[in-house]
């Protein structure tokens, strides 16, 4: 159990909730370490198992060993990064992807939205967790890429890319019960044989009935062995979940991964009043189940009281390819795509669609095709003078401290609901079949050079 003097951090009694996007860093730091090897041409990349064995996120074709020179070659290469942010230095190949990109994954977190309706915003935050184990890369969105979802509990989702480098999501997302605002990107410390992976970001939740604010600070995530040894990925800290409104916090302390899996999943905290007084316990596993437990001021349980479940890992598809859960699949599905699509929206990539349907080849080349599009806008636009301005969402004039480094942060402007609002009030039926709209985020049209 975490010790309440882990407060020093903590988050709300009534709130909090875990950025999706920056837990879906906690997939792409798995990844870092296949998307260098992809890059430089070496196979068989094998993901630890912290508890025994190992398994391989490539096709059994692919497995291998690196030979010294490898290593050393790697070395020679990589030796004048360290220290440094390397989320812009390579171009990946889509060996390494899933069919998803970073905004899709940033709605996973709405999997169990309920528990937002029922105050169990505590494990709401940690139910997460579990959708990012998967070691396959998102696609990075291109510049004014979004993504929609409707047709779950209730909610009308959507994100916008709103910055190439760095890159940088936000999304909007509410319901009759909360609205979510997040902006987030992502900054990484190459350190040679590890990568330490920072959740730069700043997300509030706001529970419409009672007007609390939420506030969620999540831990970093760090990617060991990176080229010596069997290289494998922690999240270990404090998860903080503030209550803006009345001040009571949530302290969730992941334990660390410790020798033959020792720790492994674990989660422990407390929820304190304003006056840093603990008053529920929290414990489980991310991967399995949350439960709490109302406590003394010295952290132990209650006399005549007992754990109860506030969450439960809901079932998963068997022998996934990508490890998806249920959820994951309607993410893509276009089930849960509003009428009238948006072109720029992420199910409409020809590299992601094609990757879902199992064509590595194409889904390869689209990949090139709409990297090498996107410089060209930018081209355009600096020929221009201009800059690029996002559709759904405004730069303030806040710039949020977070503990690496300082954010700005983007508000929703409304427009999108005035969008979706002349939409739905439309008596004008669509035939259109959503998969032959062809995926335009450009700015200057889809044939900008």
């Amino acid at each position: 159990m975490g010790s309440k003097d882990q407060a020093g951090g903590a988050a709300s009694s009534g709130g909090g909730f875990f950025s999706s996007f920056a837990a879906g860093m906690r997939s792409w730091g798995t990844a870092v370490h296949k998307s260098v090897n992809g890059l430089l041409g070496y196979e068989g990349l094998e993901v630890i198992n912290p508890e025994g064995g190992t398994d391989d996120a490539e096709e059994e074709a692919l497995r291998g060993r690196w030979k010294q020179e490898d290593r050393d070659s790697y070395w020679k290469m990589m030796h004048k990064y360290i220290g440094s942010d390397v989320t812009s230095l390579v171009t990946l190949p889509v060996i390494i992807f899933e069919p998803m990109t970073m905004i899709q994954k940033m709605a996973e977190l709405m999997e169990y939205c309920e528990l937002l309706d029922k105050a169990d915003e505590s494990a709401w935050a940690v139910s997460v967790y579990y959708a990012y184990q998967r070691t396959w890369k998102p696609f990075n969105p291109i510049l004014g890429e979004t993504y929609e979802m409707v047709n779950h509990k209730g909610i009308t989702f959507l994100a916008e890319q709103v910055s190439h480098h760095p890159p940088m999501g936000v999304a909007h997302c509410e319901n009759e019960h909360f609205t979510y605002d997040i902006s987030s990107k992502l900054k990484t410390k190459f350190l040679g044989n590890s990568l330490d992976v920072y959740p730069v970001g700043r997300t509030r939740v706001t529970l419409k009935k009672s007007g609390v604010v939420l506030d969620l600070v999540p831990p970093p995530t760090k990617v060991n062995n990176l080229i010596f040894g069997r290289t494998w990925v922690d999240s270990l800290g404090e998860m903080v979940l503030t209550n803006l409104t009345t001040g009571d916090k949530v302290v969730l302390y992941f334990q660390p991964c410790g020798w033959f899996g020792a720790g492994r999943y674990e989660v422990d905290g407390y929820v304190y009043s304003a006056e840093e007084e603990p008053k529920v316990m929290i414990t489980g596993k991310w991967n399995t189940a949350m439960s709490c437990q109302p406590c003394d001021q010295e952290g132990e349980p209650l006399p005549g009281s007992e754990l109860q479940e506030i969450w439960r890992l809901a079932p998963t598809p068997q022998n996934d390819k990508y490890q998806y859960t249920h959820f994951a699949h309607k993410i893509n599905s276009f089930d849960t795509a509003p009428k009238k699509l948006l072109a720029s929206d992420s199910r409409l990539r020809p590299d992601r669609y094609a990757l879902e349907k199992g064509d590595m080849s194409k889904s390869g080349s689209e990949k090139s095709r709409l990297e090498e599009q996107q410089r060209a806008e930018k081209r355009t636009r600096e020929a221009k003078g201009e800059k690029f301005t996002p559709r759904w969402f405004n730069l303030t004039d806040v710039v949020a401290p977070t503990p690496w480094g300082d954010l700005e942060i983007y508000e929703y402007n409304g427009k999108y609901t005035e969008h979706r609002a002349a939409i739905d009030s439309s008596n004008v039926a669509d035939e259109t079949d959503v998969t032959s709209i062809e995926f335009n985020p450009w700015q200057y049209g889809s044939s900008s050079s």
